[in-house]
Order: C-alpha cells, then sequence, then structure tokens
C-alpha cells in the first residue's frame, strides 16, 4: 500500500509555487533538477539533487520549505517533489578563504563577469592584483577577473605602478556565487532565500 510523505507544517502551499511558473522550478525528475539547500538559519549553503534532497527528508534531516508542481512516486510511496529544504540541524560552514575552492569560473562569477579593471566582458581570464612575483599570494583578496588586453597591459607590474587598480576590492565570495555556478539557472522560488547581490 502506498504511503504518502506529509509537507511539514509550515512549507509553501502547492499553488503559492504554481504562481512562479512551471518553468522556473527547477523541474525534473529524480535525478534531474536541482535543490537549494538552507541551513537551519534559514541561509542558503549547498545545491543538491531532487534524489539527495528525498533522502535527506525520508531520513528526517531536512524538512520542505518549498514544493513543486510534480510528485515523486516510488514502489511503496511518494511525496511532492522539494524545490527547497532547510536543515534540522545547524551545520558550521567553515568561513576562512582556504575553504572555499577559488576557479576561475568562481571569480568570474563573484566579479560580475567582468574585467574588474576596464568592465569589459570578453576574453576573461584572472589577474593577481599583487604579481606573484611581488610577493601576492593566490586567495580571494588578490584575484581578480580581467581581460586579456588589460591582463598584459598590467603585466607583472604593481597597480599603482600603472595606475591599475579593481574597480571592487576583491574578497571571499558570498555562498550564492557557489549556488549560482552550482545551478545553470535560478528558479524564481529561491531568490527570497538569496542575499540580495545574488537574487
Amino acid at each position: 500500500m502506498a504511503t504518502a510523505v506529509p509537507v511539514p507544517v509550515g512549507s509553501v502551499p502547492l499553488t503559492d509555487h504554481r504562481r512562479h511558473g512551471s518553468a522556473s522550478d527547477g523541474s525534473g525528475r529524480w535525478s534531474g533538477g536541482r535543490v537549494l539547500v538552507l541551513n537551519a538559519t534559514y541561509e542558503p549553503i549547498n545545491v543538491c539533487t531532487v534524489r539527495r534532497a528525498t533522502v535527506l527528508l525520508l531520513k528526517e534531516k531536512a524538512e520542505v520549505v518549498e514544493i513543486g508542481p510534480q510528485d515523486l512516486h516510488w514502489a511503496r510511496g511518494s511525496m511532492t517533489k522539494p524545490v527547497v529544504i532547510r536543515l534540522v540541524t545547524y551545520v558550521r560552514i567553515p568561513r576562512d578563504t582556504h575553504k572555499r575552492k577559488i576557479t576561475r569560473r568562481a571569480v568570474f562569477a563573484r566579479d560580475g563577469w567582468q574585467c574588474q579593471y576596464c568592465g569589459a566582458r570578453t576574453s576573461l581570464t584572472v589577474d593577481h592584483v599583487i604579481p606573484r612575483s611581488k610577493g601576492g599570494g593566490s586567495d580571494w583578496e588578490n584575484i581578480v577577473a580581467s581581460c586579456a588586453p588589460c591582463n598584459r597591459r598590467k603585466g607583472d607590474r604593481l597597480p599603482h605602478q600603472i595606475g591599475m587598480h579593481p574597480r571592487v576590492k576583491p574578497r571571499m565570495p558570498s555562498p550564492n556565487v557557489f549556488i549560482q555556478l552550482a545551478s545553470p539557472t535560478i528558479p524564481a522560488t529561491w531568490k527570497q532565500y538569496l542575499l540580495p547581490e545574488a537574487a
């Protein structure tokens, strides 16, 4: 006999979710689509597959916050497809810069996919603000997105030597940057949980 997994109290009704449109819910079946994972404090911390989210829900390690228009079915039960889940127990997220892997795409996303010297959006690469040969580190506070022409023009010189300073001081990106990279699109139902800078 099939059993249904109830939606926890406080979850957004299906009708409310549908107002955002079915095309923006991260749709897909068990392996398709993505689910936004919130910490117990409602801070966005990760993106996972529908299958992984379902396992967390069935093990009661998470609760549903937003649901999709589809149901998930298996041999002995069914449940409403999760779109946003919240961990029941708070998970400490490391804040130090060494815990977040620096990749070109993450740097580009943090910097709005534009050169931090001239604003160009083409031929992007990365630049060490303080060149490594001058003692600059390979960390979030010293790496920026740069177009190839600006990178060549700056070369191995310090910012003050050539008058090229980043438009925005480089810093550790917010978790939203990694969420954007993990999901090809940001469903409308996710945006209220993301910080304004990534919404």
